[in-house]
């Protein structure tokens, strides 16, 4: 299984470095590109500084006819803007998709990048709460006050606070619940309902 976690600056650490965490100990390779940079260094929305594993320039130019099992979108801002202001990215989501692939945005990003596609269209999703208004064409699929939402190959969550649900979910649908389990309890996790 392979899986890639954009970031950009203004990205939310939270909301990355989880994902990337718990995907990496259920064996998934997991590419950290930075995107809208040919840095591959990123100041997050709280200075924490990361250097990404590519550009998302140099994954694509790397692995030009692999299509990853999962891309994960972290919020944050200004971090989603930059990330929805990149045609490269969006069309990379767009393909993820089309593809039957699964696509995960968190926070800001369902509405602010995944709204400037058809990700969404005919899906259920939450972001953070007013966010949904950048994206008014899918209002009406938009599930306020859960941590996160799976429907069909997206999975959303709120915000910061939702960023373990919203990562054991991704690994849970690409790993497994026996492996999502043992992850759970060897990070002694909270108990969710």
């Amino acid at each position: 299984m392979k899986a890639v976690v954009f970031i950009a600056d203004g990205s939310e650490e939270i909301e990355m470095i989880t994902p990337v965490d718990y995907l990496r100990r259920a064996g998934v390779e997991v590419a950290l590109c930075s995107v809208g940079s040919s840095d591959r260094t990123v100041t997050c929305s709280h200075g924490v500084r990361v250097t990404a594993d590519f550009t998302l320039e140099e994954y694509t130019k790397s692995f030009p006819n692999e299509k990853p099992d999962a891309v994960v979108v972290p919020g944050g801002m200004p971090g989603a803007t930059n990330i929805a202001s990149c045609k490269r990215a969006i069309s990379f989501l767009q393909e993820q998709n089309d593809a039957g692939r699964l696509v995960c945005a968190i926070c800001a990003a369902p509405a602010v990048v995944l709204g400037k596609t058809e990700i969404l269209k005919g899906k259920k999703w939450t972001c953070y709460p007013e966010m949904e208004k950048e994206a008014p064409d899918f209002a009406e699929t938009h599930c306020a006050s859960v941590p996160f939402v799976h429907d069909k190959n997206l999975i959303t969550g709120r915000g910061p606070g939702a960023a373990e649900e919203f990562s054991m979910e991704i690994v849970k649908t690409l790993a497994g619940s026996e492996v999502a389990q043992k992850i759970r309890r060897g990070s002694v996790q909270r108990e969710t309902k």
